[in-house]
């Protein structure tokens, strides 16, 4: 089976490398590959570069070395604009635009000349529990778990093929979180959304994964699950 998304050897300096070393990688000889929809935790101690690795991967930055390949074509000759669509990235920091939720949320319609799917985005901001908001109000003035949901259904409404999710439930309460981990897997099982998502709560990780992917190092090591990864990081605890 052909491989839909492909990560050959990518590196990454430190933004203050010396030009010679090892110490110059943030990390590098990553490699994976995705040949169907997959869910992906993407877990690791802080300063690792998950994140980095996540805008890498929506090339909202560039890599050092290596290649990324999306259906088979490298991303030094893809449409940006076009790779960006299908490979969508949600930050853990939601930035609102200037105007209203609906001024927001009708943004990537505008941006890549695609009408607005409005009963999309009225099912998606039910789900999430947003459905008491007035459309309305300026973005500026939603909470910070709002303006986290908020960002989540704008890149829905893209239906990207890959979801890049940084600790998309960082701000959110319980029920706000198991919403937004019900309404992603069912994005993964009806439309199959591959989902790598960056999170430190290994409960979580459990929840909504299949596969491992851990950041240590300056490399990535995959596991078939997280349970296995817990299972072999206790025995190494415990050897």
């Amino acid at each position: 089976m052909s491989a839909v998304f492909e990560i050959h050897n990518l590196a990454k300096f430190h933004w203050e490398a010396g030009e010679q070393g090892a110490d110059r990688y943030l990390f590098s000889h990553i490699a994976a590959e995705i040949t169907q929809p997959e869910r992906v935790a993407l877990i690791g101690a802080s300063g690792q570069g998950k994140s980095t690795l996540l805008r890498i991967l929506a090339l909202l930055d560039i890599p050092d070395e290596g290649d990324l390949l999306l259906n088979g074509t490298s991303y030094t000759i893809s449409n940006s604009r076009e790779w960006r669509m299908a490979v969508a990235y949600v930050a853990q920091q939601a930035v609102m635009l200037p105007g209203s939720i609906e001024d927001n949320l009708r943004t990537v319609s505008r941006l890549h000349g695609q009408p607005y799917d409005a009963v999309l985005s009225a099912k998606l901001i039910e789900q999430l529990g947003l459905d008491h908001l007035d459309l309305a109000k300026k973005a500026e003035d939603c909470s910070g778990g709002e303006k986290q949901r908020i960002s989540l259904i704008r890149t829905l409404l893209l239906r990207p093929s890959i979801l890049l999710l940084d600790e998309a439930t960082a701000s959110l309460d319980v029920d706000s979180t198991r919403k937004v981990e019900a309404l992603l897997l069912n994005r993964h099982k009806e439309e199959g959304t591959t989902l790598i998502w960056v999170t430190h709560d290994l409960e979580q990780a459990h929840r909504i994964s299949n596969r491992t992917w851990v950041m240590e190092e300056g490399g990535l090591q995959e596991y078939s699950s997280t349970a296995y990864y817990d299972r072999t990081v206790e025995g190494a605890v415990h050897s």
